[in-house]
């Protein structure tokens, strides 16, 4: 199955996938509300409103898998996202990330190496994994920023020509 083509869940419970952003860059972000990396939403939102307008969208994946730091219902989740970050990209239902029961996205997303060519196990929450509209797959480790050099460069790169 093409990553584009597994069926996804916002978190209002409304059908999505990635063909519905089949002409845009996607940031692909399993996020938490009680992590030390937590702040990371800030600048997830900051890219978003940068480069938004341009054919770019952060995809939030809440996850609780790491000690259990995503907790909450959906409702909390948004809530927490809006009102202490303004959270305005889409956020999809809470999903596991690694082992036999992760959702197919990070299945296929685990198999994509990062900078020092390793591939596997999502580390930690706020693991990045930038989709191009051509279907070419980046990945940055959780204690990259949002808006590390690296990040931005890739995301500019990604951007459609025409937007």
């Amino acid at each position: 199955m093409r990553l584009r083509d597994i069926p996804l869940t916002t978190i209002d419970g409304d059908p999505t996938s990635l063909a519905d952003y089949a002409d845009q860059a996607v940031l692909i972000v399993n996020v938490a509300s009680k992590c030390g990396m937590t702040p990371q939403y800030a600048k997830l939102e900051e890219l978003q409103r940068e480069y938004g307008p341009r054919g770019f969208t952060v995809l939030g994946v809440p996850c609780n898998q790491f000690l259990g730091q995503e907790p909450g219902t959906a409702e909390d989740i948004k809530t927490f996202c809006a009102m202490n970050y303004g959270v305005t990209f889409p956020l999809l239902e809470k999903a596991k990330v690694n082992g036999r029961h992760s959702h197919p996205l990070y299945r296929i997303l685990r198999e994509t190496r990062d900078a020092s060519g390793r591939s596997g196990r999502v580390q930690w929450n706020f693991e990045k994994f930038l989709v191009a509209p051509n279907g070419e797959v980046s990945r940055f480790r959780p204690s990259t920023e949002p808006d590390d050099p690296a990040v931005v460069s890739a995301i500019e790169s990604a951007l459609p020509a025409a937007a």
